[in-house]
């Protein structure tokens, strides 16, 4: 289902349509408006400020995605460690109950 959402952004108002609901699509423009803010000064065209707003977004975007791509390398190597870990264990324990049932 399709939503219509109104938002402000920079002070216009944009109708967004969208498949997501209505608070994210609010904190998506939020977002953006947000950037926006940050970005502009009187010698920035409105275009410009967007060009630069974009590249922000863009570079926090890439950032957390190289982030949760490291997390997940450390989640697989843990997992790993631990499989290991637990093989380990048991082949002690084997070796244990061998040591133990020979006396």
């Amino acid at each position: 289902m399709r939503n219509k959402v109104v938002v402000t952004i920079a002070g216009r108002e944009y109708t967004m349509v969208a498949v997501e609901d209505e608070t994210y699509v609010r904190k998506c423009a939020d977002l953006v408006d947000q950037q926006l803010k940050q970005i502009s000064s009187g010698n920035l065209s409105q275009a410009d400020a967007a060009v630069l707003a974009a590249m922000n977004i863009a570079d926090q975007f890439l950032k957390e995605q190289q982030a949760s791509d490291d997390l997940r390398r450390q989640v697989k190597e843990n997992l790993e460690d631990a499989n290991r870990l637990k093989l380990e264990l048991s082949e002690a324990k084997r070796e244990i109950f061998k040591l133990s049932t020979r006396k």
